[in-house]
C-alpha cells in the first residue's frame, strides 16, 4: 500500500465504524466545553463528565465563576486531578474572559493559547468542537495510533499533528480526530491492546512495533 492508500484505508474504516462523533465532554456551549477540556487533562472524559455537573450548578459562566474561590473550585474539581493548577486556571481564565472578551470565549487560537492552563491541544479541541474552525487536537490516543500506523514518527504530539494536518483533508479534520479517539479507545488501546481486533493496524500498521 502507498502512504495515500494507507490514509485513504484509515478514513473509510473509520466512517464505517463512527458514521456519527458526538463530543465525549458534556456541555452547553464554547464556556463549559472549555472549562470540560481543561479538566480533561490526565483525567479520564468519564470522570469529567461526573464532575463537571457539580461544578457546573454552582458556576457555568465566567461571572459566576469568579464568584467562586479558587479553593470551592479546587475542592470540586479534585477526583479530576492537577486541582491546584486546574483551579487557579478556570478562576484565572475567567477573569480574563471577563475583562478582554466581554465574558464571551475567543474564537480564535491565538486568544485561547493566551488564557491560564489552556495549551495548544485545548485551544484546538474549543475550536473544532465549539467554532467548527477546522483543527486537529493530538491527544494520547491519536498519537499512539499514529505512529502505530505509521504515519508519523511518533517524536512528539506537534510533529503528529503536523503530520496528520499533512496527510488527511482539512474538511475531515474535525470529524476525523474524534473517530480516531473512538477507534483507539475500542480498538487499539495503550493497554489490553487485542491486535486481532485491530483491523486497522493489521492492514497498514508498523509490524516492527514489538507487542508486551
Amino acid at each position: 500500500m502507498t502512504k495515500q492508500e494507507k490514509v485513504q484505508f484509515v478514513i473509510n474504516t473509520l466512517e464505517e465504524l463512527y458514521t456519527e462523533t458526538p463530543i465525549p465532554l458534556e456541555h452547553k456551549d464554547p464556556y463549559t466545553l472549555l472549562i470540560a477540556v481543561l479538566l480533561s487533562a490526565q483525567c479520564t472524559d468519564a470522570r469529567v463528565n461526573t464532575i463537571t455537573p457539580l461544578l457546573f450548578a454552582k458556576a457555568d459562566n465566567p461571572y459566576d465563576m469568579v464568584k467562586l474561590t479558587v479553593e470551592e473550585i479546587k475542592s470540586i474539581i479534585r477526583p479530576c486531578g492537577l486541582s491546584p493548577m486546574k483551579s487557579k486556571g478556570i478562576y484565572g481564565l475567567s477573569t480574563i474572559l471577563i475583562d478582554k472578551h466581554s465574558g464571551l470565549v475567543p474564537q480564535s487560537f491565538e486568544a485561547l493559547e493566551e488564557l491560564p492552563a489552556v495549551g495548544h491541544k485545548t485551544a484546538s479541541v474549543v475550536m473544532s468542537q465549539a467554532f467548527n474552525v477546522a483543527a486537529f487536537p493530538v491527544d494520547t490516543h491519536i498519537h499512539r495510533l499514529m505512529y502505530r500506523w505509521g504515519l508519523t514518527n511518533g517524536k512528539n504530539v506537534t510533529q503528529t499533528e503536523k503530520d496528520a494536518k499533512r496527510l488527511f483533508p482539512k474538511e475531515l479534520w474535525n470529524k476525523l480526530h474524534l473517530q480516531i479517539i473512538y477507534y483507539g479507545r475500542e480498538y487499539s488501546q495503550a493497554r489490553g491492546w487485542n491486535v486481532e481486533n485491530d483491523v486497522i493496524f493489521k492492514t497498514i500498521g508498523r509490524k516492527s512495533i514489538i507487542l508486551n
